[in-house]
């Protein structure tokens, strides 16, 4: 899945202000989310972008999927960090 987002997903300072989009093509990854947030089918949004394929809806999903259960695992690791300071300060 790795190799599908770094195809799919590309970050340049000279487009979109550095924000993730989908090859270039100066589609955020953002509102490709906020389309599907709004309700709209990933074949309505391919019906609207033509240029936008299936693989790059798909990784603009996992992409924010990857990026909760990150952050998921920070908050996670800095309860536990927390928690064996205090026990250690007992």
């Amino acid at each position: 899945m790795t190799a599908l987002l770094s195809k799919r997903i590309t970050i340049d300072v000279n487009i979109c202000h550095g924000k993730p989009v989908i090859r270039g093509l100066r589609y955020p990854i953002e509102n490709i989310l906020e389309w599907l947030s709004a309700g709209m089918s990933i074949d309505e949004i391919l019906a609207d972008y033509e240029d936008l394929e299936k693989e790059d809806i798909l990784a603009a999903l996992f992409s924010k999927n990857l990026s909760t259960l990150i952050a998921a695992l920070e908050i996670y690791d800095f309860v536990e960090i927390t928690r064996s300071t205090l026990i250690k300060h007992k």
